[in-house]
């Protein structure tokens, strides 16, 4: 009885599933309808060829950025001449090993620095040049 009742269950199961459904009907989807914009031209304006000798056209962009507070002096320099920063000191028997003039007893790995290249003490933050 139980096997007979399985196989009747079973066999509604498959005639339900082979069951055609009507397929959903097709809904026809609108395009977007949106406001036309002007076309851009196919072409950039065409670049007038550059002239030496002409007229100077100044930009808005450059005399909006005149500085505001006072000029720079003379007597401030802007940029630190080679000469001014001071040489690591080579630690004997340790080639790619500098002590640092600013830290005595510390030393820093320059390897892969040319000599005279500026290095930045990481001890301090000062730089110093690999002898």
């Amino acid at each position: 009885m139980k096997f007979a009742l399985s196989l009747a269950l079973l066999g509604v199961f498959f005639l339900s599933a082979c069951d055609t459904d009507e397929p959903p009907p097709r809904v026809r989807h609108q395009v977007a309808k949106y406001p036309q914009e002007p076309q851009p031209s196919q072409y950039p304006p065409q670049q007038q060829p550059f002239n030496p000798n002409g007229p100077v056209q100044p930009d808005a962009a450059v005399q909006e950025q005149a500085p505001v507070g006072p000029a720079p002096t003379a007597a401030a320099p802007t940029k630190v001449a080679k000469g001014d920063f001071p040489y690591g000191i080579p630690v004997p028997g340790k080639k790619n090993l500098v002590e640092s003039p600013f830290s005595p007893g510390k030393y820093v790995d320059v390897e892969g620095f040319a000599p005279g290249t500026e290095v930045k003490d990481p001890y301090t933050g000062k730089i110093f040049l690999v002898p």
